[in-house]
């Protein structure tokens, strides 16, 4: 099973694009400063692309 699930990331998120965009953006964010909005072992993923949905899913992301 995915954590978290895709359904509960698109009633954040419009849309599965801007979903994909804003994760993306945020990946490329994480690896570069090695800036994460949680401690690293509040994470369920180990992957920055699991974390930056999880990010999303816990509000932790605006959408601009």
């Amino acid at each position: 099973m995915i954590y978290p699930s895709i359904d509960k990331l698109l009633n954040k998120v419009g849309s599965k694009y801007l979903l994909v965009n804003l994760v993306s953006e945020r990946v490329k964010e994480m690896e570069e400063k090695r800036n994460y909005q949680l401690p690293e072992s509040e994470y369920v993923s180990k992957k920055n692309i699991g974390r930056a949905l999880e990010e999303v899913s816990k509000d932790l992301i605006n959408i601009k």
